[in-house]
């Protein structure tokens, strides 16, 4: 998934809800960071 993501020619612009309910599986909110966790197991840590 990481790979595929900075091989993208193209930046998402504007939010696409189609888009993330395929790829996102769950968002879990910290005080100073958040963790998305995508549908295919990969987890990004997102600091604050």
């Amino acid at each position: 998934m990481r790979k595929f993501l900075r091989e993208q020619d193209t930046k998402v612009m504007e939010y696409d809800e189609q888009l993330v309910r395929r790829l996102i599986g769950k968002v879990t909110v910290y005080d100073e960071r958040f963790e998305v966790e995508f549908k295919s197991g990969v987890k990004v840590d997102v600091e604050r």
